[in-house]
């Protein structure tokens, strides 16, 4: 369907007329077919349109919405819905043992709790909204532009966008402030790529360059509907000609600058408005941020199920024992005869009377608990200053404390290159000219024995004295004057000052040319069309640029034919090491060395270029020229006849030397990337930048290492890469590594290119395409957009159960963060888009290995004991009631006092649960980060698992049925307590002895499996047992003289209690046996069926000494001798240039003109 945009100062109109077409719905999705019938819309500019707005909502929630999504994502969980059943049946008159409301205020209470808790993350999405809706922005009123907010924009309208801002919405270049039209943005936001592209206006548009040109401008924009692929834009832009008639001129990509994308290197553009908000292309690459669940909440709902389970068997247990009692008894006790007709009416409600009587089997107060658990351990992440980064002052953030013990189970990262692992800094280091070794600071272990020694490495400040008394001080020139000329960076005068500032589409170009001035005094500081204005040494040269052999991914090279101050014509040409050697003269007398440069400089992870020239006569460039000409004219094949036509003159050269680059690392990431894989974490990079790049960075970061063989997959049509694919799974399989779930130890690596990923991501080939990568020890994928990141994320989390982490930094990785499991934000360079729509926020990507290894690892430990912990608790307690209910006739009757029973909860265990799921520690933070492989116990669910699981149910049960059957031994005669006096105990001091007994046992339970004590321990473990001590004589002596008489029950029941001695025996015997068989089996798995974990716990315990023996220098040499290996394949190339457009800049730029104002 196509539909217009007017660009009428007064008035436009939309014409949409029917159409059918087939599109690719996504670059990696199958094709659709749709038919639109379209109707006729007046659009009036300026005026409301049936468009859709420009604001944009990222959040989960909107007042309308917050109550049924937060209702149905609670009672999805199946405590939440037990707990609204129990509450409802309380409800019922003469059913609940029980008040009707204590459940339900409970109920209601942990859904406060947890509202509160979404409506203050959600608010912090709906603020970064707000900010952004809000951004200024300049639309044009018919006469001026006038600031209004993003928010406002309109299709149709004209905006002006000045440098560095970002785009409000889809817009179509109008005209700019650079000559021709032009101007350079960056999409790092929208693919990751940091090399800035050319946009250019239509010829006939690119002449309105102030708000009076404006008023003349009336037309309409026929074009696509709104999609979400970022490369592809068609449409019809057509105009009003003075004479009355109109004329279509053709849009394309060129013409297109896409919301999140940033105006760089270009004053002022003007634009139209032709898609907004969600229907931007970026925001049709985006998706609303999901409900996320951790699977050990999954793990815990799915056990209250099986504990709801038992609970409905004890409820319909004891409803049978009580039909049979009554039954039985009531010829001889009337008051328990039921009528028959009544009888199965009396066993239903029976049921649920049980089912109340029992409820708290299933604890409320684990999901608050858990909650305030998690929120400390959140707060605990925030207050870390390890993975705190001062030099921003940005503390770690976590978003989502519901996920934060998936940061322990993680198998897979996903993570964004640039921005992530890399600074987006390009320094130039190093360099090798007429075969000798140049860098910023000279290796002091290879100083050299002579002036001219290849072997060693001199200082740039050695180079400045070569360059005026070596024999080769030509060669080192005319490197020089190479670095200043060949390229296509536009030199910028800062205002009141003398400073050069290089705007380049290629950040590796604007490095080089940097460091030609800074370095070396080979100044390149002004352009004009053919020409370009030099200082060599404070002396002024003209160079006039005669022809440009454009690079491209194919060529891997670019050249420049000039003429010099002295009138000769030379050939400068840069690029690939491989397409350079190969074409220099014969018996270069510098290859040799500069050879063995490269591969130093890639080994040390540098981006490396070759530089060579030739002098070129003038009969020869008068031939060349001709041929030229007649290629960059022609109408059929012209890249290939240009590119044939630079074979030509690119031929016996003499090799200069070469560059080294450093794209920067943050800090940490190498070391960073090798614990995550020793922890058994596959590291995949998803990325935009090309393949040369992305495997230039994997090698530097030790995602990729010597000894890896890499399958490139950059295959051109489906059945190529379905082909390569198949065989490398063959090869893996050959090799033996068929089990996917195993650890791997593969020692190859996939690479491959977003057009091979989308044919990979289909779904006949995805399986094929992740049983290979699987089997790989790293994957890259390059070129991706950002909607592929998400499908690749979507793919693992389809075929694998393991827990998947994205981390990225800008926009374009919104999509992959929210895709995946746990979702990590940079707080970076790119703005805060993608830490705002993350589950945890980082500064920096090495902070990633304590979040993970240290804090995850603790988080997952703590919660999983903490959990158990608590089932085992409450099913220790209440089966004590079940055993009861067999010899009180089924009637209901509760062993222990009802207030002491609603305390259980909420003071005499609420403390070592929270000790253990805050305080514990399995092992320190300095043995978890020394031994990463500690955290493959949590990738295997060691903690958390359904054996374990049952083995704390079946200890409950054990429990239980010692102390309450042992205390009905005990106490058969009332005598114990007190018979010589004529006292008689009863049912509340058998229920209380059995209750001390019982609180006793679980405390000890407690301290048994804690691993590490502080002093919140023993506030919480053994001042639980003091708070009880404190509550029985408060209730005993103080609630029967209250007005309404509370606690009748423990009426002069603690003298007589604390001061007998069989009340002590039983308190301290019965817990002890009860502790025993766990005390011993504890013995016996430490000794006989020892866990790695319980080896460190031995040496933090016993402050051991590490006696691994050392390989680091023996890794060192094979990974030297691997390097050499591989390095004579590849030597670091990698270049970030523009395929296209590059003479445009050398034929239109004039920077000595002053640009208009606009």
């Amino acid at each position: 369907m196509n539909s217009e945009y007017s660009l009428s100062s007064l008035n436009s109109k939309v014409v949409e007329t029917e159409k059918k077409s087939t599109t690719a719905a996504a670059p990696a999705s199958a094709s659709v077919t749709a038919t639109v019938v379209a109707n006729i819309r007046e659009i009036p500019i300026l005026q409301p349109t049936k468009f859709l707005g420009n604001q944009v909502s990222t959040a989960k929630y909107n007042p309308f919405s917050f109550l049924p999504k937060f209702l149905y994502v609670e009672f999805s969980k199946s405590a939440n819905l037990f707990f609204l059943f129990i509450s409802g049946i309380q409800q019922i008159p003469n059913i609940s043992p029980t008040s009707r409301y204590t459940t339900l205020i409970p109920l209601i209470i942990v859904l406060l709790i947890t509202a509160i808790k979404e409506i203050i993350e959600d608010y912090g999405v709906h603020k970064s909204d707000h900010q952004l809706n809000s951004r200024p922005c300049k639309i044009y009123d018919g006469t001026q532009f006038i600031e209004k907010q993003w928010r406002d924009v309109k299709v149709g309208d004209i905006c002006r966008v000045e440098s560095k801002e970002f785009f409000p919405a889809d817009l179509v270049l109008l005209s700019s402030s650079e000559p021709e039209g032009l101007c350079y943005i960056e999409t790092s936001n929208l693919d990751g790529e940091v090399n800035l592209k050319i946009k250019q206006a239509l010829p006939e548009t690119a002449s309105y360059l102030s708000p009076n040109d404006l008023t003349r401008l009336s037309g309409t924009i026929a074009c696509e509907q709104p999609n979400n692929r970022l490369y592809n834009y068609d449409g019809t832009l057509t105009l009003d000609l003075a004479d009355g008639k109109q004329k279509d001129f053709p849009l394309d990509p060129s013409k297109l600058l896409l919301r999140g994308a940033q105006l760089r290197n270009t004053s002022w553009i003007y634009a139209v408005v032709v898609f907004t908000g969600h229907e931007t292309k970026l925001m049709l690459n985006s998706s609303k941020k999901p409900t996320k669940a951790s699977n050990v909440t999954k793990i815990t709902n799915r056990n209250i199920l099986y504990l709801f389970t038992m609970l409905v068997m004890m409820s319909v247990l004891c409803s049978v024992g009580n039909l049979v009692t009554s039954t039985r008894a009531g010829d001889h006790w009337g008051y328990l005869q039921i009528p028959a007709k009544e009888r199965a009416k009396e066993f239903g409600l029976c049921i649920l009377t049980f089912m109340i009587l029992f409820n708290s089997f299933i604890p409320i107060s684990l999901m608050v608990t858990m909650e305030i658990v998690k929120f400390v351990q959140s707060v605990m992440i925030d207050n870390d200053l390890d993975i705190y980064y001062a030099k921003t002052d940005t503390p770690a953030v976590a978003r989502s404390s519901s996920l934060i013990e998936e940061l322990g189970q993680v198998e897979y990262v996903f993570s964004d290159k640039t921005g992530t692992l890399t600074c987006n800094e390009m320094e130039f280091k190093e360099c090798s000219i007429a075969g000798l070794s140049y860098a910023t600071i000279a290796n002091p272990e290879r100083r050299p024995g002579s002036e001219n020694d290849p072997s060693g490495q001199y200082s740039f400040e050695q180079l400045e004295q070569h360059l005026n008394i070596s024999g080769n001080r030509d060669i080192i020139h005319e490197f020089m004057t190479s670095l200043m000329t060949c390229h296509t960076v536009i030199p910028e005068k800062m205002k009141n000052s003398e400073e050069v500032i290089y705007q380049a589409s290629s950040p590796d170009e604007a490095a080089l040319v940097q460091g030609a001035s800074d370095i070396f005094k080979y100044q390149f500081y002004a352009r004009r069309p053919h020409m370009i204005h030099c200082k060599v040494k404070d002396t002024d040269v003209e160079f006039e640029i005669l022809n440009v052999c454009e690079f491209n991914s194919t060529r891997k090279r670019m050249s420049l034919v000039l003429k010099d101050p002295e009138g000769k014509i030379k050939l400068y040409c840069k690029g690939a090491d491989s397409v350079i050697l190969e074409r220099l003269a014969a018996n270069d007398r510098f290859e040799e060395a500069t050879l063995n440069h490269l591969e130093e400089f890639a080994s040390e992870g540098l981006r490396t270029l070759c530089y060579a020239m030739r002098e070129i006569s003038l009969e020869e460039y008068k031939v060349w020229s001709s041929v030229y000409d007649a290629a960059s004219t022609t109408l059929t094949n012209r890249a290939d006849e240009l590119d044939k036509a630079a074979e030509l003159i690119e031929k016996e050269m003499i090799l200069l030397g070469a560059t080294a680059i450093e794209d920067k690392l943050q800090e940490g990431v190498p070391d960073t990337i090798h614990t995550l894989q020793q922890a058994n974490i596959k590291v995949w990079v998803l990325t935009g930048d090309r393949q040369e790049t992305a495997i230039n960075i994997g090698y530097s970061c030790k995602l990729l290492t010597e000894d890896m063989d890499l399958f490139i997959c950059n295959k051109d049509d489906r059945a190529e890469t379905e082909n390569f694919l198949t065989q490398k799974l063959s090869e893996l399989e050959i090799n033996g590594h068929q089990h996917t779930d195993s650890p791997f130890v593969s020692s190859h690596a996939l690479i491959i290119e977003g057009k091979c990923l989308t044919f990979a991501l289909e779904k006949e080939m995805e399986k094929l395409f992740y049983d290979v990568a699987t089997r790989c020890k790293a994957v890259i994928c390059c070129r991706v957009s950002p909607l592929q990141k998400a499908l690749v994320v979507k793919m693992v989390k389809k075929f694998s159960s393991s827990i998947l982490l994205a981390i990225g930094d800008g926009a374009n990785d919104v999509s992959m963060i929210q895709a995946a499991h746990v979702g990590i934000g940079i707080s970076g360079v790119e703005g805060l888009q993608a830490a705002r729509s993350a589950d945890f926020a980082i500064s920096q990507f090495r902070f990633l290995k304590k979040l993970l290894l240290v804090h995850g690892s603790w988080a997952y430990q703590r919660l999983s004991k903490m959990i158990f912990y608590y089932f085992y608790k409450n099913v220790a307690l209440y089966l004590t009631q079940f055993w009861y209910a067999i010899f009180n006739g089924f009637s209901g009757q509760t062993l222990y006092e009802s207030w002491t029973m609603s305390c259980f909860n909420v003071f005499f265990t609420i403390l070592p649960p929270m000790a253990i799921g805050i305080f514990d520690q399995f092992a320190s933070a300095r043995l978890l980060d020394k031994y990463p492989q500690l955290y493959m116990l949590g990738q295997k669910n060691e903690f958390f698992n359904q054996k374990r699981f049952w083995g704390w149910i079946m200890n409950a049960v054990y429990h239980s049925a010692l102390l309450f059957f042992l205390g009905m031994i005990a106490f058969r005669q009332d005598g114990v307590f007190g018979g010589d006096e004529g006292w008689s105990g009863g049912q509340w001091w058998v229920g209380t002895t059995i209750f001390t007994a019982t609180l006793a046992t679980i405390l000890w339970k407690a301290a048994l499996i804690t691993d590490i004590w502080t002093k919140y321990t023993f506030i919480a473990i053994p001042g639980s047992m003091v708070i009880w001590f404190i509550y029985m004589p408060l209730v005993s002596y103080a609630g029967p003289r209250l007005p309404w008489g509370a606690f009748m029950e423990y009426a002069g029941i603690v003298p007589r209690l604390f001061g007998n001695v069989n009340y002590w025996l039983f308190v301290i015997l019965v817990p002890f046996s009860c502790i025993l068989r766990d005390y011993l089996w504890k013995y016996y798995k430490r000794m006989y069926r020892t866990k790695s974990y319980h080896y460190i716990q031995e040496i933090q315990k016993l402050n051991l000494p590490d006696y691994r023996p050392r390989m680091d220098r023996f890794r060192q040499a094979v990974n030297k001798v691997r390097k050499i290996q591989r390095l004579k394949l590849s030597r670091g190339y990698a270049f970030a240039q523009t395929d296209s457009d590059q003479m445009k800049i050398i034929s239109m730029y004039d920077t000595t003109q002053q640009k208009p104002i606009g």
